[in-house]
């Protein structure tokens, strides 16, 4: 049976437009989408409209891995940086 750490996402690399990656942990990813999120409220996705900014980070977080703002593509991945 596979240890359950593997199933545990706590870190993430957080790659921007220009492919400038950043190491960040979840309360700091959060943030992220935070702020990427309020000035496209209009042009959200169907499945994010209408919902609080918390619930859209949340539905990102656990349903996808990018998110094409008005600056470009934002992709996020959980990494495990201890091995």
């Amino acid at each position: 049976m596979p240890d359950s750490i593997m199933y545990y996402e706590e870190h993430y690399v957080l790659l921007s437009p220009n492919m400038q990656q950043r190491f960040v942990n979840l309360a700091e990813l959060k943030l992220a989408l935070q702020e990427l999120l309020v000035p496209m409220q209009q042009d959200l996705p169907r499945d994010l409209q209408g919902k609080q900014i918390e619930l859209q980070v949340e539905s990102l977080l656990k349903t996808d891995c990018e998110l094409e703002a008005t600056d470009g593509r934002w992709q996020w991945y959980a990494v495990r940086l201890e091995k």
